[in-house]
C-alpha cells in the first residue's frame, strides 16, 4: 500500500501542464471507469478507415466486366484481384512512415489526414471510368490512409492498463464490422438504377457511374468523422520523458520503482530485435493473408455462376449475408470476446479459433450444392462463424503486439506491423483472385476439382498460422503492475 502511494505521488508530480499526453494520463488516474466517449472515438475512426478496404468486393466482378478489360469470363477474377491488391500495396509503402510521424508529431494529425484521404480518393474511385483509374485511386488511398497503426497505439494509451483489452477489442470490432458492413453497403448500393429505378432513373448520372453511390456514402460518413476528430484527445507526450524536478528526484529516493521505470522508458530498443513483437507480427501477417484472400474469394465465389462452382448470388444477396455477419460480430466482440479472452488468454484463444476455421472453410464447396432457403441459412451461419473466428485471432494478436513495446515506440511498432500486414494483404486479393480463376477452369479435375482447390489453398495459409502459434515460435510480453516487461514462452 505504501509503495502504491509513492507511485501515485510520483505520477502526479510528473504531469506537465501543457502536455496533451499528461492530461490524458492524469484523467486516467482520476477516473477508473471506461470513457464511452473514447470508445466511440475509436469506433468511428477505425470504422471509417476499414469501410473502403473491402466495400468494392461484392460489385468488383461486375465492375471489371464493365471495364471490358478481361478477354474471357474466367479471367475477371484475376483482374479483380489486381484491383483489390492496389489499396494494400499502397499502404505497405507508407505505414512505417506514418507510424514514425505519429511518434514524432502525434496520433491525431495522422488520423485526421487518413480520414480526409478516405473522403477524397473514395469518391474518385466511384467515378472511375477505366481499370487503371480505379487502380490508381485505390493505390493513393492506401498510401495516405495511415490511421489504423496509430489508432492501435492510441487504444493502448487512452485507457488504464486493466482496460486496454477493451480498447483493443473495440478497435478490432470496428475494423471487423467495417470489413463486413463495407461489402454490405457495396452490395446494396451498387448499380442503383437497376435496383431502385424509381429513385435512380435510367440514363441518369447514377447509370453512368453505377458504383459511385457506395463510395459516396462512405465518403459522407468520413466527412462527419473528420469534423468529430477535431475534438479527439492527443495521447502523445510533447516533453522529454527524462525531465525530472528536484522534488521528483527526492521522491524517487524513497521509492526506487520509478527510477527503474524511467530507465525502461528511456531505453530505445531496436524493434526488429524485439522477438515477441516480431513473432506476433509474422503470425498476424499470415492470418491477414488468409483473411483478405477469403474476403475477396467469398464475394467473387458467391456471385459466380453455378456452372463455375459459385452460388449465383446477386450483390444484394451478398450484402444480406455480410450484414447478418456484421450484426452478429458486433454482439460477439463487445459482449463475449472480453470474457473469453480473459479465460483462455490471447495465445490459446487465437489457436483455438484458427483450428476451428480450417474445417469450416473447407465445407464451403459442399454448401454450394445446396439450394433455396437451406442454402441461405447455412451460408449465413458459416459466414458468421468464419468472421467471428477471424476477428478473434486478429484481436488477440493486436493485444500481443501492443504489450510488446512502450508508448514512445508504439507508433513505429504498429507502423511496422501495418507495413508487413499490408504487403501480405496486397498479395492476398491478387493471389486469391488468380487461384479462384484457375480453380474455375478445372471443374472436372480428379483432385480437388473446382472451388475445392481455392478453399484448400486458403486453408494452407491458415494451417501455417496455427502451426506457428502452437510452437515456441510465438512469444508474448506480459506487462507487470510496475510496467516492466517480462518475456514469456
Amino acid at each position: 500500500m505504501e509503495d502504491e502511494n509513492v507511485r501515485e505521488t510520483l505520477l502526479k508530480k510528473n504531469y506537465h501542464e501543457n502536455c496533451p499526453g499528461c492530461k490524458v494520463d492524469k484523467a486516467k488516474q482520476l477516473k477508473t471507469d471506461v470513457s464511452f466517449r473514447n470508445l466511440f472515438n475509436i469506433w468511428t475512426v477505425v470504422l471509417c478507415s476499414s469501410l473502403p478496404v473491402s466495400s468494392l468486393f461484392p460489385y468488383l466482378y461486375f465492375m471489371i466486366r464493365d471495364f471490358n478489360i478481361a478477354e474471357r469470363e474466367e479471367d475477371i477474377s484475376a483482374y479483380a484481384g489486381y484491383l483489390g491488391s492496389a489499396f494494400m500495396f499502397g499502404r505497405s509503402l507508407t505505414s512505417i512512415f506514418w507510424g514514425l510521424v505519429a511518434d514524432r508529431y502525434g496520433r491525431k494529425p495522422v488520423v485526421i489526414l487518413g480520414v480526409i484521404s478516405v473522403i477524397i480518393f473514395n469518391i474518385l474511385f466511384g467515378l472511375s471510368t477505366s481499370f487503371w483509374m480505379a487502380v490508381a485511386t485505390r493505390f493513393f488511398l492506401g498510401c495516405l490512409n495511415g490511421s489504423l497503426g496509430p489508432m492501435k497505439a492510441y487504444c493502448t494509451e487512452i485507457f488504464r492498463e486493466e482496460k486496454q483489452g477493451l480498447g483493443l477489442s473495440t478497435l478490432s470490432a470496428a475494423w471487423g464490422i467495417g470489413l463486413i458492413i463495407g461489402p454490405a453497403l457495396g452490395g446494396y448500393l451498387a448499380q442503383p438504377t437497376a435496383k431502385y429505378p424509381r429513385i435512380f432513373p435510367k440514363d441518369s448520372f447514377w447509370d453512368k457511374f453505377p458504383y459511385f453511390l457506395p463510395s459516396l456514402s462512405i465518403s459522407a460518413f468520413a466527412f462527419v468523422v473528420a469534423i468529430a476528430c477535431i475534438w479527439l484527445p492527443e495521447t502523445l507526450h510533447n516533453h522529454p520523458l527524462n525531465n525530472e524536478s528536484p522534488d521528483d528526484a527526492e521522491a524517487v529516493e524513497t521509492g526506487s520503482e520509478r527510477k527503474d521505470i524511467d530507465k525502461i522508458i528511456q531505453k530505445d530498443e531496436n524493434l526488429f530485435l524485439n522477438w515477441p513483437l516480431m513473432s506476433s507480427i509474422i503470425v498476424y501477417c499470415i492470418f491477414s493473408l488468409y483473411d483478405v484472400s477469403y474476403t475477396e474469394v467469398f464475394s467473387l465465389w458467391a456471385v459466380s455462376p453455378r456452372r463455375l462452382g459459385g452460388l449465383n448470388f446477386t450483390t444484394d444477396n451478398v450484402g444480406d449475408v455480410l450484414a447478418i455477419s456484421g450484426i452478429g460480430l458486433i454482439v460477439y466482440q463487445l459482449s463475449l470476446y472480453p470474457s473469453l479472452e480473459r479465460v483462455f488468454g490471447p495465445v490459446r484463444f487465437a489457436c483455438i479459433s484458427g483450428v476451428l476455421s480450417i474445417p469450416l472453410l473447407q465445407s464451403y464447396p459442399f454448401i454450394a450444392t445446396l439450394s433455396g432457403i437451406t442454402l441461405y441459412l447455412v451460408i449465413n451461419i458459416a459466414s458468421l462463424l468464419k468472421n467471428i473466428l477471424s476477428m478473434t485471432i486478429v484481436t488477440c494478436l493486436f493485444i500481443l503486439q501492443n504489450r510488446a513495446v512502450e508508448q514512445h515506440q508504439r507508433g513505429a511498432a504498429n507502423g511496422i506491423s501495418m507495413t508487413a500486414m499490408s504487403i501480405f494483404k496486397a498479395i492476398g486479393p491478387a493471389g486469391g483472385g488468380a487461384v479462384l480463376a484457375w480453380s474455375q477452369k478445372r471443374m472436372h479435375a480428379s483432385f480437388l476439382p473446382g472451388t475445392h482447390m481455392v478453399f484448400f489453398v486458403l486453408n494452407v495459409a491458415g494451417g501455417l498460422g496455427v502451426l506457428l502459434i502452437v510452437t515456441p515460435f510465438l512469444r508474448q510480453q506480459k506487462t507487470t503492475p510496475s510496467n516492466q516487461l517480462v518475456t514469456l514462452t
